[in-house]
């Protein structure tokens, strides 16, 4: 019969200790399936070309599918691909709210630990996988990262009282909003319209439909301070030597529509590129069609995690 000394048997305990914290902790595949489309030329080129396309803008919006983790690791690709061709870049999130620019600034300086930014910042809940590498990123390459968005309260509240509400803040408060606020009932509009359901139904009675209209007109108004205050940030963080890089939900740049257009508007002149990211079942039969040629510079293609077992077709 073989026996262990003391000794061999703290060592075979040591390395099984050391295998399993590695198992634990083995990072994500570093490759993520995806394919990248040029809707202008009608045609897929690799990624470290768009990454080079996206380098020499001004402007990059990237639209994501919030919850979709290949999306977001391929967002880390596509900012770790700036960062090998640009110095000066800005990162701008949606996740983040005006108010709380000071709490991610005294991070980023190191004033701050990051635990306390994430006890009073409002973090989205997967902050942790999805958007805190990007900001690590940041923050070694020392480039300022953008709180773009509207505080929620406030965003609530115009959905309830219509933009009126607006004129009630104090200024402390209204200066986390944009300054000049459109809200035209136009392409923008009925693409809102259209994925909300048409609140405003036909078959609804007159006074219900009224109802119906004026509750969408709130909720679109909500949905044009988020965008104006949002590319209102982008705007004012640009400057000509500078790429400012912008994540949000697909729905604010898709079409160069909602904060997209709106950052443009307020930053003349600078040229901008719009990524949208799209999961799907196959990436090995794409076709894309018109619409979504339309949606975006760059279409982002890839590998939809897949449908549980038992899952409708």
């Amino acid at each position: 019969m073989t026996t262990h000394t003391p000794r061999r048997a703290a060592l075979a305990a040591l390395f099984a200790l050391a295998a399993s914290g590695l198992a634990a902790q083995a990072p994500a595949p570093s490759y993520v399936p995806h394919r990248v489309y040029d809707t202008k030329k009608k045609q897929f080129l690799d990624f470290e070309t768009l990454a080079a396309r996206l380098s020499a803008a001004d402007l990059v919006f990237v639209g994501e599918q919030h919850n979709d983790p290949a999306t977001h690791r391929m967002e880390l690709a596509i900012l770790e691909g700036v960062a090998r061709r640009r110095d000066s870049v800005v990162l701008s999130l949606e996740m983040f709210e005006k108010d709380v620019q000071p709490l991610v600034d005294g991070y980023l300086t190191g004033a701050l630990t990051e635990d306390s930014l994430l006890k009073a910042s409002r973090p989205w809940k997967n902050y942790p996988t999805d958007y805190r590498p990007l900001v690590e990123l940041a923050k070694g390459r020392g480039w300022p990262v953008i709180a773009s968005n509207i505080p929620r309260p406030l965003a609530s509240m115009v959905s309830r009282t219509g933009l009126a509400g607006l004129d009630t803040l104090p200024a402390g408060s209204r200066a986390n909003v944009a300054q000049a606020i459109a809200c035209p009932e136009d392409d923008y509009f009925d693409k809102f319209r259209a994925v909300m359901g048409d609140m405003a139904s036909h078959g609804a009675s007159p006074g219900a439909a009224d109802s119906a209209r004026a509750r969408l007109k709130r909720v679109y108004e909500a949905q044009c301070v988020k965008d104006e205050t949002m590319g209102e940030s982008v705007a004012r963080a640009w400057q000509p030597g500078r790429l400012v890089v912008h994540y949000n939900g697909a729905f604010h740049s898709d079409f160069r529509l909602g904060t997209a257009e709106r950052a443009l508007q307020r930053a003349s002149g600078a040229r901008m590129i719009v990524v949208t990211a799209v999961p799907v079942a196959n990436l090995d039969s794409l076709k894309p069609s018109k619409d979504d040629r339309k949606r975006a510079d760059y279409l982002l293609y890839v590998q939809a995690p897949p449908k549980p077992v038992g899952a409708a077709p």
